[in-house]
């Protein structure tokens, strides 16, 4: 490896309701894990619905290769470890031949579940379907040709890339053999588990796949079952309908705080943040508005209180500690009474005494956007909503699984709440352009500024990986200056099993849940 030319940067991490979903007939604890004789696990999970635009288990759609490399049916070329660089997976090495070439040697003896043997040529189609279907990957990749030669992969990209290898590790480069097909969702990766069938919003069924290159799995069967309200989940794993659960509720940890019950906890760079809406029906386009809210919310009491301490306060869009971390930016803190006086200054008064503040007759009403998969933004929403009105911001929650078309319409809403994985590349420039920059692919507040889309075409060339972290603190500067986002807290993640499940394991990135070390006993 290149490792000077190779971006592996240390992100270090210093760190309403729906009903039980499933299939079939509920069985008992015993009965489900020796069901004639095999293996079988069930784990509920918040997270797999279309919500999330986790719509299957192709991760040439959306966001379903999140599902793909989770539940083991995927791989990618890279994988992260808990200090967030740059390992072998599906490539044993790799080297930054030019700025324009990249030279990636595969591992040998993989097969995909298929059948086939996972070589560049295989590699090369997959990438290739990649980017003509997923605009996402197209615009981070920036692949202009590739060529296959064995187990050699050499890519040529159409300007410089430093940060190629840390993209290809997102869960949209799960390795696929597209000739398999995509039938029902499904596709065969290369990892321990291969589905055998996916209902998105209600389970996953997954058998080991006994051709698994890289070890043994020990599950003969696994299902992953959606169940998006925290109490349901909670019942679900005390009665053992499920034995192990990802999402769970911060209140319901105490029933799970004793010898039956293992928890696997990690800081991650998961944060829970609002969008601004610049567009010129939102409030929001309001810069005294976006300065208010970022002064008016009580981020240390939503982290001790609403969280119960599972989380830290956000200063930037990345966590303290690491080259790029928020601990490197300035940002707004809690100030009711400088709220108050910015909004004042802007023309926002409360003239009718009722509480709620008015401007040209309009009443500063915000439009709270937010979903209840993560079981944590209704209570950001709550939280915000008290202390807002406590400056005079009327905030008008609205809470639903419909978030993603209601996002792409600038005129439903003001502040989209959500909750995101920062730096799951382990590299900074992820976040800006999925997000910040002007034609990021999920800018739907519109926000555009042009020293910040200069900073990011810096980036975007700089192989240098110190000069990659000051201009990655310039942008996140920008951002807090122009209060284009409001960041509030970054979560501790984690996993909750019977303590006979083994292997269940929270990892930084937030990926790699199931592998072949899952087993229960």
């Amino acid at each position: 490896m290149n490792a000077k030319k190779l971006i592996g940067t240390a992100l270090s991490v210093v760190l309403c309701a729906s009903m039980l979903a499933g299939c079939g007939n509920q069985k008992n604890e015993t009965e489900t894990t020796t069901e004639k004789g095999k293996k079988t696990l069930v784990i509920g999970d918040t997270t797999f619905n279309s919500s999330n635009e986790e719509n299957n288990v192709n991760p040439h759609d959306s966001y379903s290769g999140w599902a793909c490399i989770r539940y083991g049916i995927g791989e990618t070329l890279v994988k992260y470890s808990d200090t967030m660089e740059i390992e072998p997976w599906l490539a044993k090495e790799w080297e930054n031949v030019d700025e324009l070439t990249w030279k990636i040697t595969l591992q040998d003896n993989v097969k995909f579940s298929s059948d086939r043997d996972m070589d560049a040529e295989a590699v090369k189609e997959c990438l290739e379907h990649l980017t003509e279907n997923h605009e996402r990957a197209k615009n981070d990749l920036k692949i202009e040709s590739m060529e296959a030669d064995g187990q050699i992969l050499t890519i040529h990209t159409s300007e410089p890339k430093p940060a190629l290898l840390n993209y290809l590790g997102d869960p949209y480069g799960c390795i696929i053999d597209v000739e398999a097909g995509f039938d029902d969702g499904i596709v065969a990766g290369t990892g321990p588990y291969i589905a055998v069938d996916c209902q998105s919003d209600d389970h996953l069924t997954l058998v080991k796949n006994d051709n698994y290159w890289n070890g043994t799995p020990k599950i003969d069967e696994l299902t992953i079952r959606t169940i998006t309200d925290g109490s349901t989940l909670a019942n679900a794993l005390q009665s053992g309908e499920v034995q192990a659960a990802y999402g769970m509720a911060y209140e319901s940890y105490p029933m799970f705080e004793n010898d039956d019950y293992t928890f696997s906890q990690i800081s991650t760079s998961r944060c829970f943040f609002g969008k601004m809406n610049f567009d010129e029906s939102s409030v929001c386009a309001d810069a005294a508005v976006r300065k208010a809210i970022a002064m008016g919310i009580d981020k240390e009491n939503f982290v001790t209180t609403l969280l119960e301490g599972n989380g830290y306060p956000a200063n930037g869009v990345f966590p303290d500690g690491s080259a790029f971390g928020g601990d490197k930016v300035t940002t707004e803190t809690y100030d009711p009474e400088g709220a108050k006086e910015v909004l004042e200054a802007a023309g926002w008064k409360d003239t009718d005494g009722d509480g709620i503040r008015e401007k040209d007759g309009k009443k500063l009403t915000v439009r709270w956007l937010t979903y209840p998969s993560r079981q944590e933004l209704p209570l950001l929403a709550e939280s915000a909503q008290a202390t807002l009105k406590d400056i005079g911001i009327d905030l008008d929650i609205n809470c639903t699984a419909d978030n993603n078309s209601i996002a792409d319409d600038p005129t439903a809403w003001d502040v989209y709440a959500m909750a995101n994985v920062q730096a799951p590349t382990g590299d900074p420039e992820y976040w800006f352009t999925v997000f910040a920059t002007s034609d990021a692919t999920r800018n739907q507040g519109k926000y555009s500024s042009e020293k910040l889309d200069d900073l990011e075409k810096e980036l975007s060339a700089e192989f240098d990986i110190e000069k990659r972290a000051e201009l990655a603190v310039q942008m996140q500067q920008t951002v807090l200056d122009d209060h284009a986002f409001v960041f509030c807290s970054f979560l501790k993640m984690s996993m909750i099993s019977k303590a006979n499940v083994t292997g269940y394991e929270s990892h930084a990135c937030d990926y790699y849940q199931v592998t072949a070390d899952l087993d229960i006993n």
